[in-house]
This record gives C-alpha cells, structure tokens and sequence, in this order.
C-alpha cells in the first residue's frame, strides 16, 4: 500500500509513538479552537434546513468493512446500492432519487466530488468511516458549501480528533463471501499538552455476492497536530488503492430467478486499478474573542486504469489500419485495453466567523484547481496493424477552475427568532480538448458564474417545539461528457433548482418527532433521453420542467427503559412534465420519437422508510433490529412497467457485546446478520431501447427482452446478496 512519499511520512512520526508518556493522560486540556473547523458549512440546531447528524459511535455499531453508504442507509430518503451486491467495492447512494453527481460531498470542508464526472467513488476510499469523527447530511440544497452545487443533498465528513490520550486498537472483521476486513489505529496522545499524532492502516477483501465481483483494498490515514490556546494546526493524509474486478453490466432479467449472481465479464483481469491520495493542511486562529479564521490548503492525486477483453473491434475506431492479406481484408481485431485516468486537484478553502451582538456572520469560499488526462492504451490485440506496444488510440486533457465566495448570516432577532441568510458567488472555467467525429483533437472552452441565494426562518414555538421555513437557489453545471460529447453550438445549458423546505420539529426525552415538507422545482434539469449527437455519442438533454416534492417523518420513541424504536418515511413525487424519448431504430440506423407527459424521473421511489429497534440488554448487550423499505422505481423516465424496480423491504440484525475485562482497554464483538430473511431483490439497473422489425436479437444477446409495449429493452440488473453474516472483533490497548 504504502509508496515511497507515504514511508517517508509514516517514518517520521514512528519516535513520536513511542515518545508518548501516559502522564499526558490526566491533562485537562481547554481548547478554544476546534482542530478543523467546519461550522462554515454545517447547519446547526437553528438553521432551517432538513439535516440529520450522525455521531462516530452510531458509525462506529455498523463498522464492519462495508463502504459508507451502507453506514448511512437508514437516514431518511437514502437509498443504497452496490454492484457486488455485498456492500464492498463500487457502492453508491442516492438522496430523495437524485444520484451521486447531485449529491455535494466535502471532507473538513474541501470538495470530495470529481471535478468532472461530479461523482464520488467510495471504492476508492476504503474504511475510511473508521477514522470518521462524525458526519451531517443535509437534504435539498442546505447551506452554501465548497464544490459543485448540492441538488440533492449535501453531506459533510470530519475526520477524527485528535486524540487526548494513547492508544492502539486493532478491528477485525470476518463474513460471507471470503470478507475480511482488518485495521490498526495507533496515537501518541498529546504530547506536552499540545502535539498529537494519530495513523491507521487497513485492508480489506471481499469475493462479492456476485460471481468474480472481488474486491482488494487497501488504505492509510495519518494525520498530527498542534494544539495552542490560540491557534491550530493540523496536517492529514489519507490515501487509498483498489483493485476491483469488475460487475458493471449487472445481471439480465431473465436471469434473475435461477442466475442471480451472473457475471458476464469471464476475461481473468478484467479489473478496475486505482490509488488516489489526499493531502490536507489546516489553520485555525482566534483573532480575537469574536473572531475566528480558518484557512486550508489541500492537494489529491489520482491515478489507475481498468482493463478489458473487447472482442471483434473494428481498427478505425482505435487509429488503426485495416490488414489486407492476400485478397481478403481483416477491419478487426480482438484486444485488450487499459482506459487511464491521471488526476490532479489542489487548492485553498478559507471562512471568517465573527459575532457581532446578535448577528453571527461567516465569510468563506475556495478556490480550487482540477486537470485531469483520460487515455487509452492496447496492451494486446490478435491483429497488431500498424500499431506498437501500448499503442495510444485516444488522449484528452481538461482543466477547471472552481472559484466560489460565501457570506451568512445568522440574526438573532429574538429569543425566539432567528432569521437565516446566505448568499453565494460561484464562477467555474473548464477547458478541455478532446477528439472530433475525425479524430481531430479540438480545443474547447466553456465559463459559468453562478449566484445562489438562500434565507429562511426559524422560530422556538416553546421550549420543545420549533418550526422553520427556507428557501434556497442552487446553480450546477454540466459535467464532462456534456461537454466533451458535443459540439461547442449544442452545447446543453446550466441546471437551475428552486427548493423550498418547511418544517417541525418536537424534542423531548421520552419521544421526539421531526416533519420536513420540501419542494424541489427543476429548471433545464440534464437526463437521459437516447437521443445522440453527430458522431453516435449517448447524450444528456436538457428538459424544462421537472420536480420533486415530499413529506419526510422522522424521530425517536422510549418504549422501555432499555427499549428505543427510531424511524424515518419519506413519500414524495417526482416527476417529468414533458419530454421526449429517442429510441434507436436498428432497421434505418435512424432514431424514433417518443412523447411523454407527467412521467416519473427515474430512481425516485414514492415511499422510502427505515425503522432501527435498539434493546439495550445491560451495559455489556445490545441489540438492534434494522429495516429498510424502497418502493417501486423505475430505471427511465417514461413510467413504463418494463422499465421498472420492485419494491422491497430488507432486514438487518445486529447483535454486539462489550466484554470488560483487564487486559484490554476495549474488547467488542459485533455480530451482523444482513439480509435477515433471505429476501432477493433488486436495487439498481440500467436500461437501452431499440426498434428492429427485421431482426431480433434475443438468442443471441441474454440482456435483450421485448417491449410489451415496442421494440426491445437491452437491461442490466444489479441483485443485491441474500442473507449473509458479518463478525467483528475490536481489542483496543
């Protein structure tokens, strides 16, 4: 795992281990400064915003190897999903349907979202909720963060503090499908009652539900720190590797019943290479009583490949040329190719807060720099051509710059009153070249600027209840193939949301309650539609109207003493005014036209709910029942039956026990049933459609299904595991 700069680092720091005196233990340490501060950019118990907090030990219950997604699926309107179908490898989430390059990500504050694609790849940060001190997701567009545009939802990661006293503590993991999961995490607790270093080291392994879905990850956290009364410093690291073998065409429908676990990649090395590394430098400073600055400096790179087997390519489309041999001509090959990805993202992120009288006010923002080289190169093929080794089919090259500027404002203007504003500038610069229909690199270069305001109000009805009403603006612009996939004049334009969100909360001891009735009106809002541009490339489109609006119920009931039922429900609609849906026509190589009105927008089920059952025996036994219900989805957005998910409801039972005793410090074991009841289903898909009257292609293609309704839906589905099992360990000394 560790390369040459990663040694260097963890070398360094190896003495300061061992230096650490258990005297430092009984410090009482009074600090005025967080080590990373992040208010900037986190609602607090009186913003009106619909966000939900998740503390490092609820993270910590259900720690067992799976990605972060998993850890988080019981949070309202949160649907999860893994291609593996055990929660290992590639996993994502979706929050009130929109999909992950919708949904802002920052850890201590600094972007996580790809600057290109817009999404998260939490394959590359393996266990990384093992050195997670706690996290908030906010629903909708929340407050102004640093980024792209939150159009979903908003979820903010702070790393560990650093910890007070020293420790080493090994967690271990074992489960179905050959998981393994082992860590350590090891401090100096602080030194001279201000220095402070803290690592961990993992692995993890996984064959995956799905049939050679295997996954290999490896990753590292450190970070140290500098603790005085009036300022702070902070340096981390944190890096990750993965080796996947791939699963991404899913399983065909028809193979559901008695194949579920079908993997139509068989190539041996048909896998997914990456190590990305990240690279963080934080400052805090107390002016004065109050006046806070916070200012950071960060830098990741990337870089891997995946590998594939393709089959019967034809050599135009890799610079080749065609081979004539004696009178016959040979127009392709079969080969492997490897498509790399080399990643570079630095820059600054800063906030102010001061406090004057009954206004709390916060100026901040970033500026951050992306350049990111995508390239291909054929490690092998049947037929060579006019190629040499690593032969180079396709190169391009983009660099953005993402600059945004904030300014909030949190006005007391009674005890009872607080009125919320926020108001944010945002100005991006993409560059990019990349290759015409001819294999012509061209040059091409696009500029947003963005202002998304947002106020809202919020108001203590007594000493227990409150309610809360916003609204905000969130600009997003369109991501890499938006731009790369067409030309300069076709170009789609910027998505536009407006959100409005009302709400109630109710807190009490024995039983609290919180409603959030939201509405999220789309303008110009990018999906697919089939249609493709000039040189037979699958592109977005803009459609002019669309929405999300819901209701979501969440909160918490004292049965018993040691009994505490928790739950959330979501029911909302989603829809598509109008727009039209082109289908490939395999007959006249053209395209067909479809119309539709008032459909559904795809992966936006109507019902979600999670209801977690906590029986806390004694203070040694503690159990937890968890269940999870998704309604109906579809997988496109005409509403067609065809095209469409079934609901389910899965269930988890988690059983720990904390084992005292005089040898270690902690002992905890952690039993995991997921998927208690055997239940198959289904929580992810894809789909294309064609029209052919005069050839049906379904003896020869197992993902191919006709339309009942015309032509052919080609569809891949992503089953998730039936009931498998989980064991966690956890010494600390």
């Amino acid at each position: 795992m560790f390369n040459k700069k990663h040694s260097i680092t963890f070398l360094l720091f190896i003495p300061l281990i061992f230096f650490a005196q258990n005297q430092t233990d009984s410090i009482q340490i009074k600090k005025t400064l967080k080590e990373v501060n992040i208010n900037a950019l986190r609602a607090s118990k009186k913003t009106p915003v619909a966000f939900t907090n998740i503390s490092k030990k609820s993270i910590e219950k259900g720690n067992l190897g799976q990605d972060l997604p998993y850890i988080i699926s019981s949070t309202p309107s949160v649907v999860t999903t893994s291609d593996a179908g055990a929660g290992i490898g590639y996993t994502s989430f979706r929050v009130r349907g929109s999909d992950p390059t919708r949904i802002n990500v920052t850890v201590n504050g600094i972007p996580l979202n790809d600057s290109e694609s817009q999404g998260v790849w939490w394959v590359n940060m393996p266990d990384f909720s093992s050195s997670i001190e706690d996290l908030q997701i906010q629903r909708g567009v929340g407050t102004s963060t640093n980024g792209g545009a939150a159009f979903g939802a908003s979820v903010n990661l702070k790393t560990d503090d650093l910890r007070k006293k020293s420790h080493f503590t090994t967690n271990n993991s074992i489960g179905s499908f050959s998981t393994l999961k082992n860590n350590i995490e090891f401090g100096t607790g602080l030194i001279d009652s201000s220095f402070a270093f803290d690592g961990r080291i993992s692995k993890i392994s996984s064959d995956g539900y799905i049939d050679r879905a295997t996954s290999k990850l490896e990753s590292v956290f450190l970070q140290a720190g500098l603790l005085k009364k009036k300022y702070a410093i902070k340096a981390i690291l944190f890096s990750g590797k993965e080796r996947t073998y791939q699963a991404w065409n899913g399983v065909p429908l028809n193979f559901l019943n008695n194949n579920r676990t079908f993997n139509s990649y068989t190539y041996e090395n048909e896998i997914d290479n990456y190590e990305q590394t990240h690279y963080q430098l934080h400052f805090s400073q107390k002016l004065s009583e109050i006046t806070n600055l916070n200012v950071a400096l960060h830098y990741t790179h990337g870089e891997g490949y995946y590998e594939q087997y393709k089959e019967e390519q034809e050599f135009e489309d890799y610079s080749l040329e065609n081979i004539i041999i004696a009178t016959d001509t040979l127009y392709s090959t079969d080969l492997i190719r490897r498509k790399w990805l080399n990643n570079d993202f630095s820059g600054l992120t800063y906030s102010l807060n001061h406090k004057m009288g009954d206004i709390d006010l916060i100026f901040g923002g970033a500026s951050n720099r992306y350049i990111g080289q995508h390239y291909g190169n054929i490690i092998w093929a049947q037929y060579a051509s006019n190629g040499a080794i690593n032969h180079q089919y396709y190169w391009n090259k983009a660099e953005k710059i993402d600059n945004n500027f904030y300014a909030k404002a949190n006005y007391k203007y009674s005890d009872a009153t607080n009125v919320y504003i926020d108001l944010q500038n945002r100005r991006i610069n993409y560059k990019f070249e990349g290759y015409d229909k001819n294999n012509i690199i061209s040059e091409q270069e696009v500029s947003h600027e963005f202002f998304n305001p947002k106020a809202g109000l919020f108001h203590d009805l007594n000493q227990n209840q409150s309610v809360y009403i916003s609204f905000a603006v969130a600009n997003k612009e369109p991501n890499r193939n938006d731009y790369v996939e067409n030309k300069a004049d076709e170009y789609p334009t910027h998505e536009t949301l407006y959100d409005t969100e009302i709400g109630y909360k109710k807190s009490g001891s024995k039983m609290s309650i919180g409603i959030n009735i939201y509405h999220m009106q789309y303008k110009n809002q990018l999906v697919l539609t089939g249609e493709i541009n000039d040189v037979g490339a699958y592109r977005r489109a803009n459609i002019d109207e669309s929405y999300r609006k819901g209701i979501e119920v969440e909160g918490f009931y004292k049965i018993t003493k040691k009994m505490i039922w928790s739950g959330n429900l979501t029911l909302s609609e989603n829809k598509i005014i109008r727009h039209t849906e082109f289908i490939d026509n395999w007959d006249t190589w053209g395209q067909v036209e479809l119309d539709y009105e008032d459909t559904d927008l795809a992966f936006s089920p109507n019902i979600i709910w999670a209801s977690i059952f906590n029986y806390q025996l004694n203070d040694e036994f503690n159990i937890d029942l968890i269940s999870k219900y998704v309604g109906e989805q579809f997988i496109d957005n005409t509403s067609s039956k065809d095209r469409m998910l079934n609901d389910y409801l899965v269930n988890h039972l988690r059983l720990s026990y904390n084992w005292k005793n005089k040898i270690f410090k902690t002992t905890k074991i952690t039993m995991q049933i997921n998927n208690l009841f055997d239940t198959e289903y289904v929580s992810n898909a894809w789909v294309y459609r064609f029209i052919s009257e005069n050839w049906d292609p379904r003896s020869s293609d197992p993902y191919v299904n006709k339309d009942s309704q015309r032509g052919y839906n080609m569809a891949g589905y992503f089953p998730q595991a039936t009931r498998n099992y989980l064991l966690g360990v956890t010494l600390g000394f």
